[in-house]
């Protein structure tokens, strides 16, 4: 006698990348909030993070007090984090049927210190490759904001004293090549990024964000 029965389908793998101070963490709320309201499962989580011994890591790599990290340990401390991040947690959800929504994933390595930290676009790849096993969001939603927009943004939300971890306080320049970057990966996959200006109003940003996830669901 056979009994019938059916996997649930995939979860769909959403990521928003984007500068500090860019407003990712609330398009993360509303998104799931969305999402769950339609009647899905989601999970949010974020990068570096998402597991114990990936907490542990984004503290070494982010809170200062942890002595000199060089941007080949920095580049695997990342790697190593989305490793336990992806195996433990992010691909036991997507096949269970829930929708992940992460804040950061690989382009921010690509970004941050494969072009901000001199590493290369390339290098800073092969590992990640390696430490996902290939995996590749199904939509990227990169919220685009200047510089100097997203320090006074980060300021302003912490009552205009600035806390800023290890690659928070990098100056401007440094930040304005990621802001680089990220808009020259989404140029070379312009079939999975939505590229939106941080600066509108969030109702706005959220809307255009619902229309575009509405799409591949």
């Amino acid at each position: 006698m056979s009994i019938n029965s059916s996997a649930p389908a995939r979860g769909l793998f959403i990521v928003f990348e984007g500068g500090d101070g860019a407003g990712k963490s609330t398009q993360v709320q509303r998104t799931s909030q969305w999402l769950q309201s339609a009647g899905a499962t989601v999970l949010t989580t974020r990068e570096p993070g998402g597991t114990q011994i990936s907490e542990e890591l984004r503290s070494l790599v982010l809170d200062h007090g942890h002595g000199e990290i060089d941007a080949r340990t920095e580049a695997l401390m990342y790697a190593a984090a989305r490793a336990a991040h992806v195996q433990q947690v992010i691909i036991p959800a997507l096949d269970a049927g829930t929708h992940v929504i992460c804040d950061r994933f690989v382009d921010s390595s690509l970004a941050y210190q494969g072009v901000g930290r001199g590493l290369g676009v390339d290098a800073v790849a092969a590992i990640n490759s390696f430490a996902t096993g290939g995996l590749h969001p199904d939509a990227t939603i990169l919220l685009d904001i200047s510089a100097q927009d997203g320090r006074s943004r980060r300021i302003a939300n912490t009552g205009g004293i600035e806390e800023s971890d290890r690659l928070e306080s990098e100056p401007d320049d440094f930040h304005e090549r990621i802001r680089m970057a990220f808009k020259e990966l989404a140029a070379e996959n312009p079939q999975r990024y939505l590229v939106l200006d941080a600066t509108e109003d969030i109702e706005q940003l959220q809307s255009q964000i619902v229309t575009h996830l509405t799409g591949l669901l």
